[in-house]
């Protein structure tokens, strides 16, 4: 039977389970009525972890000490990042906008000819930047295009195929609402509301396809960020994307721009680019400061 130990050295006698337990007598032991603000304090003290990470917390904790509490744009990152769109779609080959995520891995979502010849590009272009040197993970969105551009990466890059870890939602392809199925070319209309405002959804329908914003999307790859910068540490992380708005958005957060302007970071089919928080690539520059903006999505 083990003995109890307080930190005044007094020893308890043993204790029997079956038995009440027993209190010293002694005079140094001895029950203090609970005060409210005694009970309010222990409480704040239990449930700040979980507020933390409500921007709204009464009990904001410093960046610091909220391990995953990811902020866009960064102060830092842990790791290192390369964004890469997936090659042309079967889809897109004809020319035609399919974002319903009930069908995103189908065949029929699935690369074209066209579009594994793009992907290889892009691998070997990793490999060219030393991308996969050093511990790689590639994180694609489940749609099979995406899938299968990952998946080729990994076999140009010798990464295990137990390093390609598919993201189930955060990363599908930008809801297009009723704009589904019709001609690529109509996607201009989405990016003029775009420009007015990161809160102008796509014209909803009633298919199942979702009408994100700016702001929805923003949201999600804000989410695989923090996932991410939680996760790994000091490693590469290649971010494989079937769409381009997703990394237009991601890189608009991460480099501190206005997200109206986002469609002018656009990605090609196949193009890869390296995350550096604190410029873009110079063919991508914006032509005036009006793009600055360090507290996304609230940009004037």
């Amino acid at each position: 039977m083990s003995k109890a130990f307080f930190a005044s050295n007094t020893i308890l006698p043993p204790w029997n389970s079956s038995e009440p337990p027993l209190i010293p007598c002694n005079s140094q032991f001895h029950f203090k009525p609970t005060t409210r603000r005694h009970l309010i304090t222990s409480i704040s003290i239990l449930i700040t972890p979980f507020l933390a990470s409500d921007p709204f917390s009464p009990f904001p904790l410093p960046v610091s000490h909220a391990r995953g509490l990811f902020q866009m744009p960064p102060f830092r990152l842990t790791n290192r990042y390369f964004l890469v769109r997936a090659g042309e779609s079967e889809y897109e080959s004809l020319g035609l906008i399919n974002t319903n995520p009930v069908a995103k891995t189908s065949v029929d979502n699935g690369l074209s000819e066209k579009g594994k010849k793009q992907t290889v590009r892009a691998a070997f272009d990793l490999k060219e930047m030393r991308a996969c040197d050093g511990n790689c993970w590639i994180w694609p969105s489940i749609t099979q295009r995406a899938y299968q551009a990952a998946e080729i990466i990994a076999a140009v890059n010798g990464v295990n195929r137990s390093h390609i870890v598919p993201e189930y939602s955060f990363l599908d392809a930008r809801g297009l609402g009723a704009y589904e199925g019709k001609s690529l070319d109509t996607i201009s209309k989405v990016y003029e509301s775009d420009s007015l405002s990161p809160n102008i959804k796509p014209p909803p329908t009633d298919d199942g396809t979702p009408n994100e914003s700016v702001l929805d999307v923003f949201v999600r790859v804000t989410q695989v960020m923090s996932i991410l910068e939680t996760q790994y540490s000091e490693d590469t992380v290649i971010i494989v994307s079937p769409d381009s708005d997703n990394l237009t958005i991601l890189q608009a957060g991460l480099t501190g721009l206005d997200l109206r302007r986002h469609r002018d970071l656009s990605f090609g089919p196949g193009e890869v680019r390296f995350v550096d928080t604190s410029s873009i690539p110079t063919y991508k520059q914006p032509a005036s400061t009006v793009y600055k903006c360090l507290n996304p999505p609230s940009c004037t």
